[in-house]
């Protein structure tokens, strides 16, 4: 029962201070027992019953739609040239220009509009307002912890299951970037009918900026350093192809199937030249090939990668990936799908003069291949399990290498901007930030990035803030690095050269006495031969210990098989001399049976 008391008051008293006073006790309601409800009360056993004065919950995932943008854009402009006159002609602009300065409208509109520009004029324009008084200022290195987080999320359009092999970062800017999507698993076969690679706005991951359509899947894309709307393509048939994205999405120019690669083409790049219009490309053929833009009908010069230097094309090891230093316009590296680093010289008349130093490089592919941006006689190598620090000066072996990583890596690079950091990708979709003046046995910074295997990386020139990440499903993951990533030190870069100089130092003292070790153990090999020799009468044999392994397990064999023939043909000859005897024996015992015979009769 709701029970209510009703206090009624004037408008004039809202709001006034309550004075409350006694007063005595007033029964406001009286509800008097009801016997009928009584007899209907049943009596009932003691229960238990749990009751929770909580409020109640209920968990729900909610999806919104996806919303997707488009960019466009409206360009108005007044004024300008009429329709039927080319502004490129100076003929037709002079005539045009004379002709409007002869009207009577073209004076009285330039007195009132040169009283508007008249103030501006007058400006004093010596002094720059806009200047920027802290522009050299160094940037405060932050004291905190390194992270990642992902800034975008770029998604294969098409269903179909392809691997993003290869990113290129717009030539002007972080605006843009081109990727090339080809499946490259053993056997797996090509689709055909999905071979569009895209280039992709930074600013919109839910629609490409503009679709590529090559011919053939392409493996690796390239921007233009010179002209940002141009790019080059290895395809998967060996081909390469010039696009122009003012032109459209096919390609431009297209080099033919005969003068091209026999196997896919896996590295382009564009050289260092006036004219920016030359650029080379590497295959798993043996063929290193230049090409201009334009004529891509043939290449412009060929260098078989035999590094016996005989030029033979079956003896030839298959191109995996290319360094080139545009500060070294003349020198190039390849790395080889035999796990061989092959340092080049276009200068050469011939190949085996263009084929210089063969470093051991890795126990497989060379998938990545890069010199330090700060010191050029050292470049970083990906292979296998491991990444390798060399230098131009030791051939035999690194100066500095990480410890096996239990997934193989598949790509690695330099920071631009930081002397001791390089990033890694491995198959367990990490990708890895190395210090190497932190700590070696270990990366400074893993993240996960994707659940599948991550293929290729790069990173945003000249800031290296932005690294993007392409994975085996067709994904590619833009992550941005903290400020203490990205932003060096004082004596960041004279540490990094004193620990490169210090290890190749160390390699060559380690070189030299390994040599050393090897002549010593030749020359002694060398006194016992002779030694043994003079007291055998020159007759008998050595049994040293061979420098070469191979070759001392090879006169092993041999000296097996000899002692084995000899046994074989001792046993045959006793085997014959004991059947001989037998049959002579036998042959006396006939004749002495038949004298006696003969005795008898």
């Amino acid at each position: 029962m709701d029970i209510q008391y009703v206090y009624t008051k004037k408008r004039s008293e809202f709001g006034r201070q309550v004075i409350f006073s006694d007063r005595p006790v007033e029964l406001i309601a009286d509800i008097p027992p009801n016997p009928e409800l009584a007899r209907e009360y049943i009596s009932r056993n003691p229960v238990e019953l749990a009751i929770q004065n909580v409020r109640e919950f209920s968990e729900h995932w909610v999806n919104t739609v996806r919303f997707e943008t488009e960019n466009r854009g409206i360009n108005h402009v007044e004024g300008g040239w009429p329709k039927d006159i080319n502004p490129l002609e100076p003929d037709q602009t002079s005539r045009f220009r004379k002709k409007t300065e002869k009207e009577d409208g073209f004076t009285r509109s330039l007195l009132s509009l040169g009283q508007l520009v008249e103030h501006t004029i007058k400006q004093n324009n010596a002094v720059d307002i806009y200047e920027n008084y802290f522009q050299n200022l160094e940037p405060d290195v932050v004291e905190e912890a390194p992270y990642a987080k992902t800034v975008n999320i770029y998604r294969d359009p098409h269903n179909a299951r392809r691997t993003a092999n290869h990113i290129s970062w717009y030539a002007d800017g972080a605006r843009k970037l081109a990727v090339s999507y080809c499946n490259l698993e053993f056997q797996s076969g090509t689709n055909d009918s999905f071979i569009d690679s895209y280039i992709w706005d930074t600013e919109n991951p839910t629609k490409p900026d503009l679709s590529l359509k090559p011919l053939s899947p392409l493996v690796c894309i390239e921007f233009n350093p010179k002209d940002t709307h141009q790019l080059v393509g290895g395809c998967y048939n060996g081909q390469v192809c010039i696009f122009d994205t003012r032109k459209g999405s096919t390609a431009v120019e297209q080099s033919l199937i005969e003068n091209s690669h026999r196997d896919p083409a896996y590295k382009t790049v564009w050289l260092q030249s006036k004219s920016g219009t030359e650029f080379f490309s590497a295959s798993t053929d043996g063929k290193i090939l230049w090409w201009d833009t334009k004529k891509l009908s043939e290449p412009v010069e060929t260098l078989i990668l035999d590094i016996e230097k005989k030029g033979r094309l079956e003896n030839a090891l298959g191109a995996m990936s290319l360094e080139y230093e545009s500060t070294i316009p003349t020198k190039f590296m390849v790395g080889t799908e035999q796990g061989r680093i092959v340092s080049c010289n276009r200068k050469g008349k011939n190949d085996a003069e263009k084929i210089g130093n063969v470093f051991p490089g890795h126990w497989g592919p060379v998938y990545a291949l890069q010199r330090h941006p700060n010191f050029l006689k050292n470049f970083l190598s990906v292979g296998d399990w491991t990444v390798r620090i060399w230098s131009e000066e030791m051939r035999d072996d690194c100066i500095m290498w990480t410890k096996p990583s239990v997934h193989a890596l598949t790509d690695g690079q330099w920071s631009p901007t930081r002397s001791s950091i390089f990033f890694t990708t491995k198959m367990d979709g990490t990708l890895d930030v190395w210090d190497i003046l932190f700590k070696q046995n270990e990366p400074t910074l893993s993240i996960q990035v994707v659940d599948e295997a991550l293929y290729c990386l790069r990173v945003q020139e000249p800031h290296g803030r932005l690294v993007a990440c392409g994975s085996q499903n067709g994904t590619v993951t833009l992550v941005e690095v903290s400020d203490n990533l990205c932003i060096q030190g004082k004596s960041e870069k004279s540490l990094v050269n004193g620990m490169f100089d210090r290890e190749t130092r160390r390699a060559k003292i380690l070189e030299a006495r390994g040599r050393a070790r090897r002549d010593a153990r030749g020359k002694s090999a060398h006194g016992e031969k002779t030694e043994k020799t003079t007291t055998d009468g020159g007759t008998g044999e050595s049994e040293l210990k061979e420098a070469d392994p191979i070759e001392k397990a090879e006169k092993d064999f041999w000296k097996i098989v000899e002692e084995e023939k000899r046994k074989r043909d001792r046993k045959a000859a006793a085997t014959g001399e004991k059947t001989t005897a037998d049959t002579g024996e036998t042959a006396q015992a006939e004749e002495a049976a038949n004298t006696t015979a003969q005795t008898t009769s």
